[in-house]
């Protein structure tokens, strides 16, 4: 009787130990979960933020042309940025020709206008713009993904149908760690 009493006791005490350690996994769990869901909504504010002032970078890690094809970028050689009513877009492709930027793409530059910005039910952020210049005339939309800094930008060019999608970051042009090559 004393051994069954104790056997009991002692499975109790296992599986409250059990228990409170599963208890300390799951708390340590949600704890992190917080803290990036906390992380990333400061990420959405600051990227919001450049948004308001139009000093940003959306630095791409990939991009999606007209078919569905896509590839992976390096986000400082890739980018769309604006500084004001100044735009840049540039795209740099990993292969042996250097293109007309140096970088193995095409960097231009135009002035922007007819900048808009709004944001839909879900809390996204979306700025339109035209886009003016040497080499560029294009309808630019920008999507910020509410919640992190995650955005995708659509780049329709107004004199072909070549249009493409790039996806990345949105960056303050402050903090943006691109590097630009030749213009147009």
């Amino acid at each position: 009787m004393k051994k069954t009493i104790l056997f009991t006791l002692l499975a109790i005490f296992a599986c409250l130990s059990n228990i409170q350690a599963q208890n300390t996994k799951e708390d340590a769990r949600q704890e992190k979960k917080d803290a990036e869901k906390a992380y990333n909504e400061l990420l959405y504010q600051q990227a919001k933020l450049a948004i308001d002032n139009k000093k940003f970078v959306l630095e791409a890690d990939q991009v999606m042309f007209k078919y569905g094809n896509t590839a992976f970028v390096s986000s400082n050689t890739n980018f769309v940025g604006l500084d004001g009513d100044n735009a840049v877009v540039q795209v740099a492709f990993n292969i042996p020709a250097s293109g007309p930027n140096g970088l193995g793409g095409i960097t231009v530059d135009g002035k922007a206008s007819n900048i808009k910005t709004k944001t839909d039910k879900k809390g996204n952020i979306i700025l339109s713009m035209n886009v003016m210049g040497v080499g560029i005339s294009a309808q630019i939309n920008i999507t910020l993904y509410n919640g992190s800094n995650s955005a995708m930008v659509d780049i329709s060019p107004n004199f072909s149908s070549n249009r493409f999608r790039l996806s990345g970051k949105i960056i303050p042009l402050s903090q943006s760690t691109v590097f630009k090559g030749r213009s147009l």
